[in-house]
């Protein structure tokens, strides 16, 4: 009570204050959560908009720079400021703006003046004439490009000894190198072998004009093998002569076999230890014109070649197309008579099994069908130069007929290991079936029937159509079989992953439905005429000779048969135009498959056979004597044929 007497004048200010200040806060109290809300945001926008005013009105960096006009001389720039017609650089009116004024040239704007440049310069460019240069050695241009594991038309053995030449030199360019030749020794290569020792001073002079060292860096070995191996040049050298003398030394060998593999693997044995004394590559360069006959350990020497990293190249000839066999033409003398003549050697087929069916024509001329060129080497040595990094060359191509390069690519054969092969054949009944059929094909013999027959009376035609119809038992048989084996593979027909199987299936497929119709038909014919012999319209005739005809008389599952004969052949030269299937299948369309009989004569008695229709004919006694000496000189001649 006593302090508030003694400040009057505090006491009474301090009520107002304390009631202002409630009121407020009673107010803010009292107010509800919204307005409270309502307050914070409307807070935190005056301050953000505060910060945005501040930013916002700060003063921007002005980067104003004044340039010192320099005082430009008299002498160095002329100004001409006489009015003109044009107001700027682009108006019509010609008066020349500053820039344009200064510059030293005028002209059209930049960029018409850069386009016309163009077009004078690059669309519409002159090209001088130059002088042609020579071409510079090929082997001197050479690099490493993997054309490896091909097969090459080298043009003959000349072409293939230069090509090997140039991967003598590319190998030459990476590190040493030891080449190493292996030479067969039969007769049939008597001529090559003097081709190649006459090129290999031309190699080694090649090698020398490639800036390349040919005499420490280059090594070179020479075997010989036949039946057995020869070392002809054992010890590595580099000196020509030496190694001319010992290709010329080869002697034949008469026993007709060719070891090819295991004189390959007696040459890694004796020149692999050199090869990683000289830290070199090793190069083997086999010169033959056959197969191999010992391609049983095909697989153990490429495997060795593989890993050692030792290349494989081969001077071969082609394989006929589909076959085992194929020929060299060879002469020779016996008794003091000269024989020639194209004698069977095995350098096929191009696959690892042979894939085409050795069936006959029976209509169409047969001359050089069997005998047509695959393009490639045979598979053993083909394989042998695709697995090691190699090449073949083919140096003799002359098996007859040959088909274009750029489209046999698409039907190169396969060249995976043997063991790939037959996993193929077991995962695909249409391979399997084919390669079953045409391995039948080559065991068993095709007759071709008799087409002419005598008609002296009817007794002598009966007698030569009983005998005709005795070998079409046989063959109908031979023919169901092997539809029955290519019939069992045709639900995976569509499954065949390459142009050459389904070319290859389709025409055995068809050549053999072909003949089936042909046998049908024959021997319906036949047995109609046996029965009812007919009458020639001119009564000077006295020979029936059966030729094609569109008619099909054999019932309506035959021409069921015919039908789809028909549609494989066409099949096949439809989607494989340009092959040696396509041209087999139109040698097969080439003539209708029904018989239709046609009367003729003959001057002497005979007895038709064979595609020419005609028997051994009885000749006057000097063409008989004739006759008689060919055949002992034909039987000399296969009693003397040497081996090859």
């Amino acid at each position: 009570m006593s302090t508030m007497q003694a400040n009057p004048t505090q006491s009474a200010a301090e009520p107002d204050s304390v009631a202002e200040g409630g009121s407020f806060w009673e107010a803010l109290y009292d107010m509800p959560a919204w307005g409270i809300s309502l307050l914070v945001h409307i807070g935190i926008l005056i301050v953000m908009a505060s910060f945005t005013f501040v930013t916002v009105m700060e003063p921007e960096l002005s980067l104003l720079s004044e340039i010192e006009p320099e005082e430009i001389r008299q002498d160095e720039y002329v100004i001409d400021s006489e009015p003109t017609d044009q107001l700027g650089s682009k108006s019509d009116l010609n008066i020349v703006g500053p820039s344009m004024a200064v510059a030293q040239h005028q002209g059209m704007d930049n960029h018409r003046e850069q386009v016309q440049r163009l077009d004078e310069q690059i669309i519409n460019a002159s090209v001088p004439e130059v002088e042609t240069l020579s071409i510079p050695n090929e082997a001197d241009l050479l690099e490493p490009i993997d054309l490896t594991g091909t097969t090459e038309h080298a043009g003959g053995t000349q072409g293939a000894i230069d090509r090997i030449t140039q991967e003598i030199a590319a190998s030459l360019r990476q590190r040493k190198t030891l080449v190493v030749w292996l030479f067969d020794e039969s007769l049939s290569l008597e001529a090559r072998r003097t081709e190649v020792s006459e090129r290999f001073e031309n190699i080694y002079r090649q090698l020398g004009l490639m800036d390349v060292d040919t005499k420490e860096a280059l090594k070179s070995a020479i075997i010989g093998y036949g039946e057995n191996l020869h070392f002809l040049q054992k010890d590595p050298t580099s000196d020509i002569d030496t190694l001319v003398q010992a290709v010329k030394s080869i002697e034949n060998d008469k026993s007709g076999k060719e070891r090819v593999f295991a004189a390959l693997n007696e040459a890694l044995r004796v020149y692999l230890p050199e090869k990683r004394k000289m830290r070199a590559n090793m190069m083997v360069i086999i010169v033959t014109d056959e197969r191999g006959d010992d391609y049983s350990m095909l697989e153990d020497v490429v495997r060795r070649c593989a890993r050692e990293g030792v290349k494989t190249y081969c001077v071969g000839n082609t394989s006929i197309f589909g076959r085992e066999k194929g020929y060299v033409r060879y002469a020779w003398e016996f008794e003091g008579e000269q024989f020639e003549e194209d004698i069977p050697v095995d350098q096929g087929p191009e696959t690892a099994a042979a894939e085409g069916l050795q069936l006959p024509f029976w209509t169409a001329s047969a001359a050089g069908l069997d005998r047509m060129s695959s393009g490639y080497g045979p598979y053993t040595l083909s394989r042998l130069c695709s697995e090691t990094g190699g090449i073949f060359f083919i140096a003799d191509d002359s098996q007859g007929r040959k088909f274009d390069d750029s489209i046999m690519r698409q039907y190169a054969p396969d060249y995976r290991p043997l063991t790939d092969y037959q996993r193929q054949l077991s995962s695909n009944l249409a391979k399997a079936a084919l390669v079953a059929a045409a391995q039948k094909a080559i065991v068993d013999d095709v007759p071709i029937p008799q087409l002419a027959f005598l008609a002296n009376n009817d007794n002598v035609l009966r007698e030569q159509i009983t005998e005709a119809q005795k070998p079409l038992a046989v063959l109908d048989y031979f023919l169901q079989d092997l539809q029955g084996i290519l019939e069992q593979g045709e639900k995976h027909r569509d499954k065949l992953d390459s142009d050459r199987w389904r070319a290859s299936y389709d025409l055995a497929m068809g050549r053999v439905l072909a003949m089936r119709v042909r046998a049908f038909g024959y021997n319906s014919v036949l047995a109609e005429m046996k029965a009812n012999p007919k009458r020639f319209a001119n009564a000077d005739n006295n020979q029936w000779r059966l030729e094609p005809s569109e008619e099909i008389t054999a019932g309506a599952a035959v021409k069921r048969m015919h039908d789809k004969a028909m549609g494989y052949l066409n099949r096949v030269v439809n989607e494989h135009p340009g092959t040696p299937w396509a041209f087999l299948a139109q040698v097969e369309l080439r003539d209708p498959l029904g018989w239709k009989w046609v009367e003729g004569r003959v001057d002497l008695p005979g007895m038709g056979g064979g595609n020419d229709g005609n028997n051994a004919p009885q000749f006057a006694p000097e063409e008989e004597q004739r006759r008689a000496m060919e055949r002992q000189r034909a039987q000399k001649r296969n009693t003397s044929r040497p081996n090859l």
